[in-house]
């Protein structure tokens, strides 16, 4: 293991469990690795689309209410 690690406990499904221990024993990886991995890919995704939203933030919003009756009046809906 790393030597900049934290021992936590994290409660899961135990089928959820039970697929990543098997995961783990095939891929030949620890289940710490696999969730850390995961946690990363989630946390980075997050990144991304907090991202977007800074680069979107000047645009005008547009209420719910009035994308409804613009697709209703085109026929969309």
């Amino acid at each position: 293991m790393k030597t900049n690690t934290k021992r936590t406990t994290i409660y899961i499904d135990s089928e959820l469990h039970h697929a990543l221990r098997i995961k783990a024993a095939e891929t030949e990886h620890s289940m710490s690795e696999l969730v850390e991995e995961a946690i990363k890919i989630s946390l980075a995704e997050d990144s991304v689309d907090l991202a977007a939203f800074d680069e979107r933030k000047k645009e005008p919003s547009l209420a719910f209410e009035d994308v409804l009756k613009k697709l209703k009046k085109n026929g969309k809906i």
